[in-house]
């Protein structure tokens, strides 16, 4: 089995704007810059395969390269249930034409479809019953986030395994965008 997702990686230079904001919640696990992405389908863990026919159907999509920004911040969960805080991502129809393409490449892999509402985002840290007052004041402090556009000319599928520091992820391959 293996565990895989799709996205899009954040450039180094965008990433470095986003790890000074890594501060102010008490016992966040804070993401490194190399885990900054994008998900554009969470895959789970699946047989050899079908990551085979997945990396296939991944690689027959075509679609134009694009421009995209970061913009706001964010939670997932709410009250002792917080569990996430992102950076958001501004509104995009290549970007969701993308993803939308991606669940089709998941469908044609006979992957059951998502039935979560896509919310593109990048997860800055994991928070474990978090001080509500804490993580509030951080949104405040950095809702007004705006990152320069970054050109989006390839995404990739990644691995995810579970380390003692959290999640690591490894690119498999990599799919061009025209």
């Amino acid at each position: 089995m293996i565990r895989l997702f799709t996205a899009i990686a954040i450039p180094p230079e965008i990433g470095q704007g986003l790890l000074s904001r890594q501060h102010g919640i008490e016992g966040a696990r804070w993401r490194p810059l190399e885990a900054f992405h994008i998900t554009l389908r969470f895959v789970g863990d699946v047989q050899e395969p079908v990551a085979a026919d997945l990396d296939e159907a991944l690689a027959e999509i075509t679609a134009p390269a694009f421009d995209l920004a970061l913009t706001g911040v964010g939670h997932f969960g709410e009250g002792a249930d917080l569990h996430a805080v992102w950076a958001g991502v501004e509104d995009s129809a290549p970007l969701r034409r993308l993803q939308k393409a991606n669940e089709s490449a998941a469908r044609a892999a006979e992957l059951k479809p998502e039935t979560r509402v896509y919310t593109p985002h990048v997860t800055l840290a994991y928070l474990k019953r978090p001080a509500v007052p804490e993580v509030g004041a951080w949104i405040q402090a950095h809702n007004l986030l705006h990152s320069p556009a970054f050109h989006v000319d390839r995404f990739g599928l990644y691995s995810s395994w579970q380390t003692s520091a959290g999640s690591a992820y490894r690119l498999e391959r990599e799919y061009p965008l025209t």
